[in-house]
């Protein structure tokens, strides 16, 4: 069933918080794996996850810096993965496949923002390597351990709206802009969402991609203070001077909806924001989701993609 994009009245909002929407469910005896889960709105996600009963999964590239994060959080564990290493992904779905566990959850969080030109692997360009490649091989690798009805979450951004896929040059490698490559990332998820979604429907399997809102955390550890004074984030002391910006808590929110709505039994495929789906929209607007973003064809060609660049394809025998 293909599940419309437009709003199902939530019961939830902009101001909502990942305990909010966890109100009244139990987790009890159900693993999440959320990579980036020790820091911003992962770490939010992972205390709200673990508080609603949840065995917590969280790799990290610097395990000892997660590892303290997550001390005194009861039911969390972590674990070694760095995305933009497909070894190191393979290493860590290979363990967690082992152990024999179930993903119920599997939210992909971690995700680098605007960063100076940078090359991981084979030369590719860091952002659409670690915010798109990494999951995706992550997911394809952890599919005996997901293929039980799980539900995967993409965070992406409304910077999805910055552009779709360049397809002529996927990896900067004819003059990089670090916003153009963020937009490019952030538009990966959402089509990955949307093809992962088909192909795993069988398997009772339903992926959703979301938007967080617009908050402060260490995501944004590439831009200068000036920058961000100058787009209206903070002001001079670095205090927030947005009032549309969320808190953490509220941040984690959407992907924890996604991840766990009753309202959502059923359906997937789609593109959220302020835990509700969104609408499409025109390009030029400002929120919801832009068609480039949600366009199926381009959806199987992102597949098809990353597939021959990671080696990497649980669907294979797919149609």
């Amino acid at each position: 069933m293909t599940t419309p994009q437009h709003k199902i009245g939530s019961g939830f909002g902009v101001r909502s918080t990942a305990y909010d929407v966890l109100s009244g469910i139990d987790l009890s005896g159900r693993t999440a794996i959320v990579t980036g889960g020790y820091s911003g709105i992962g770490l939010e996600t992972t205390r709200a996850l673990a508080a609603a009963g949840a065995r917590v999964v969280v790799p990290a590239r610097r395990r000892a810096v997660a590892q303290e994060a997550v001390e005194g959080i009861d039911g969390v564990e972590t674990d070694d993965l760095d995305l933009s290493d497909l070894e190191s992904v393979r290493g860590f779905a290979e363990r967690f496949v082992a152990s024999g566990r179930k993903a119920d959850i599997v939210i992909n969080s971690a995700g680098i923002m605007a960063c100076p030109e940078t090359r991981v692997g084979p030369g590719w360009e860091a952002q659409f390597a670690t915010n798109h490649l990494g999951h995706y091989a992550l997911v394809n690798r952890l599919w005996p351990a997901i293929a039980r009805g799980a539900r995967v979450v993409a965070v992406s951004s409304a910077g999805h709206g910055i552009t779709g896929v360049r397809w002529d040059d996927v990896q900067f490698e004819h003059g990089y802009d670090r916003w153009q490559a963020y937009g490019q990332a952030k538009t990966a998820n959402v089509l990955f969402a949307a093809r992962l979604d088909v192909l795993g429907r069988e398997a009772g399997v339903r992926a959703f991609a979301v938007h967080p809102g617009s908050i402060l955390t260490p995501l944004q550890r590439h831009l200068a203070k000036e920058e961000m004074v100058d787009a209206g984030w903070i002001d001079e002391h670095g205090k927030p001077a947005d009032p549309s910006f969320k808190t953490p808590e509220q941040g984690a929110a959407t992907q924890v909806w996604a991840a766990t709505s009753p309202r959502l039994a059923g359906m997937g495929g789609v593109y959220c924001e302020d835990c509700d789906i969104a609408e499409p929209v025109a390009a030029g607007t400002k929120g919801g989701v832009h068609a480039h973003a949600i366009d199926p064809e381009q959806a199987v060609r992102l597949w098809a993609l990353s597939a021959d660049l990671t080696g990497v394809d649980a669907f294979a025998a797919a149609p």
